[in-house]
């Protein structure tokens, strides 16, 4: 982590980039290295932790072997968006924003991937989908499973 750091030491707003390639590189941004980049950038632990919490793209844990990201904004809301995520929290046993206990699907919300004209729209991984009913979730869902 001190590498990243050092990489972008010079750069202003060299926060971002970091916290970004770490969770690239890990997975996540662990509570412990916030301590670690308040220090190395000279910033109040504080303001790291504002960051990474304010921005829903970082994760404080691990995520599941599969993301599943649903829309839940205004265009996919109107054809069928809230069901949608209600089906997926079923299925998968879990709320938005958690992770199912095997660690195979991380499931979680976001208000707009621009794929608004073929909503209820989803992103699996680092896919987006459009058109999503309960049937195609589930078995893209069991698609990036088997992969």
């Amino acid at each position: 982590m001190r590498a990243l750091v050092a990489a972008h030491r010079g750069d202003r707003g060299a926060l971002l980039p970091i916290l970004h390639r770490i969770q690239a590189e890990f997975g996540y941004v662990d509570s412990d290295v916030v301590p670690v980049l308040a220090a190395e950038l000279n910033i109040s632990r504080a303001d790291v932790h504002g960051v990474v919490t304010f921005y829903s793209d970082f994760r404080s844990e691990p995520a599941g072997r599969t993301v599943l990201k649903l829309c839940r904004a205004e265009a996919c809301q109107s054809v069928g968006a809230e069901q949608l995520v209600a089906h997926a929290e079923r299925v998968l046993g879990i709320k938005t924003g958690q992770t199912t206990p095997d660690g195979s699907v991380t499931l979680e919300q976001v208000f707009c991937l621009g794929n608004c004209a073929l909503g209820p729209a989803g992103q699996v991984n680092d896919r987006v989908r459009g058109r999503l009913s309960p049937a195609r979730l589930e078995s893209l869902l069991k698609g990036a499973a088997s992969r």
